[in-house]
C-alpha cells in the first residue's frame, strides 16, 4: 500500500506504519472483492477456502460466497499468517491457490507451498516483478475460470523481488527466489520484468528520444515524469538529477519537485496545464499501475488522456505486442484502452500503440 505515497513497497512494520502516517490506503481488500465479483457466475460450482477475517473471509462475505475458513481472524497480520494459511490450503487439496499482494507476499507463498499446488497472483502491490501475476484482478478471475474448467497449461513461473531499501535509494537490485507452478495465458498473465540492455545503440536511442521530448517542452507547463532509464535521460540532458525509480515534476526544463507522491502531484497540477511522460515496463508493457502508482487515476483524470506521452526505445517496444494499464479504476482503464497512445521511439519518430 506504499505506491501512491511514493514508498515503493511496505515490507516490514516500520515502513508500513510510515505509509499509514502518510495517508496510504490498503487496496488489497478492494481488489480481492473485484476478483471475487468476477467469479460470481461460477460461485455455485466452486469450493472456496479463504483466510480468516480480512485475509479473505470478510471479502467473501461481501460478495455472497459460501466458503470454508482457515486460520484465526486478527487485527494485525504478518507474513507468518500468510504462510500458515497457504499451508492449510495445500492440506485441503485446493486445485488453485489465489493470493492478493506483491512480490513480498509471493515470496511468503513460495516458502509455504513451493511447487505443491498451482498459484495465481492478484496484483495489489507496488513491486510486481514476479511472473505469477495476472494483469488485473478481472484478468485473474478469467484465468482461474479458464484453468479450472477449460484447462490452461501450467508453467514454472519466476518469483522475483527487489531490495526495498536499495529501491528507495534509486538502485534496482532484483533477485530470483525460486519458481512456482502457475496457469499461463499470455494475454492475461503479465510475465516477469525485463531490464533494458544498456548497449551503445540503446543509449543513443534513449538520448534521441530525450532530445525530441525536450524540444517539445512548453513554457510554464508542468511535466509529471515517471521512473525508468529512458525518462531519466531527459533529466540527464537537461542537467537535472532525475530519480531513476521515482516520479519527478519538471517546469521550464528544471526539476521543481523530486520523488513526489500522489498528494504532491495533485497539489502541483491543481488548476494548471500538465503533461504526463512515462515509459512502459520492459517485458510487461505496463504504463500505469506498476511501479508508478503515484501517477494515480486521480492524477491521470486531472491531466487528461490527451496529455499523456509514452517514450520507449525500439528494442523495448520490439518485445511488446501492446501497452497495459491497471490503475485500479476500471472506467479509466476502459477509457485508456479505447484511446490510441502515441509512443516516441526515436527523434521525431512516433508509433501508435493500442492499450490492452
Amino acid at each position: 500500500m506504499g505506491g501512491a505515497v511514493g514508498l515503493k513497497g511496505t515490507d516490514g512494520k516500520t515502513i508500513l506504519n510510515k505509509a499509514i502516517s502518510l495517508g496510504a490506503k490498503p487496496i488489497a481488500s478492494q481488489r480481492a472483492e473485484t476478483f471475487l465479483a468476477e467469479l460470481h457466475p461460477a460461485k455455485k460450482s466452486l469450493r472456496l477456502i479463504v483466510g480468516a477475517g480480512n485475509m479473505g473471509e470478510n471479502q467473501a462475505v461481501k460478495c455472497g460466497f459460501t466458503f470454508e475458513v482457515k486460520g484465526e481472524s486478527k487485527n494485525e497480520t504478518a507474513s507468518e499468517d500468510t504462510q500458515n494459511i497457504a499451508k492449510e490450503m495445500v492440506k485441503a487439496d485446493v486445485d488453485l491457490l489465489v493470493f492478493c499482494g506483491g512480490d513480498g507476499t509471493t515470496r511468503d507463498i513460495l516458502k509455504a507451498v513451493g511447487m505443491k499446488v498451482p498459484v495465481l497472483g492478484v496484483p495489489t502491490g507496488v513491486k510486481m516483478h514476479s511472473a505469477i501475476f495476472a494483469v488485473t484482478p478481472q484478468a485473474a478471475a478469467r484465468v482461474a475460470i479458464q484453468y479450472l474448467w477449460d484447462g490452461l497449461p501450467l508453467r514454472e513461473a519466476e518469483v522475483m523481488d527487489v531490495d526495498e531499501q536499495a529501491f528507495r535509494e534509486g538502485r534496482l537490485s532484483a533477485e530470483l527466489y525460486g519458481y512456482m507452478l502457475s496457469p499461463y495465458e499470455p494475454h492475461l498473465i503479465q510475465g516477469n520484468k525485463l531490464e533494458s540492455p544498456m548497449t551503445e545503440s540503446e543509449v543513443r536511442n534513449q538520448a534521441a528520444i530525450a532530445i525530441y521530448i525536450i524540444e517539445e517542452m512548453k513554457p510554464d507547463l508542468t511535466y509529471v515524469i515517471g521512473p525508468g532509464t529512458t525518462t531519466r535521460t531527459i533529466g540527464d540532458l537537461l542537467d537535472q538529477k532525475k530519480t531513476l525509480l521515482g516520479v519527478d515534476l519538471f517546469q521550464n526544463k528544471k526539476i521543481i519537485a523530486s520523488d513526489v507522491n500522489e498528494k504532491q502531484i495533485l497539489e502541483a497540477i491543481k488548476g494548471k496545464a500538465a503533461r504526463i511522460i512515462v515509459t512502459p515496463i520492459g517485458g510487461q508493457g505496463f504504463i500505469f499501475g506498476r511501479g508508478n502508482q503515484q501517477i494515480s487515476a486521480k492524477v491521470i483524470r486531472q491531466v487528461g488522456l490527451d496529455n499523456i506521452a509514452v517514450v520507449a526505445s525500439k528494442s523495448k517496444l520490439d518485445k511488446l505486442n501492446s501497452l497495459r494499464v491497471d490503475t485500479g479504476d476500471s472506467e479509466l482503464d476502459k477509457d485508456l484502452r479505447a484511446h490510441e497512445i502515441n509512443v516516441v521511439i526515436d527523434y521525431k519518430s512516433i508509433q501508435k500503440m493500442v492499450v490492452e
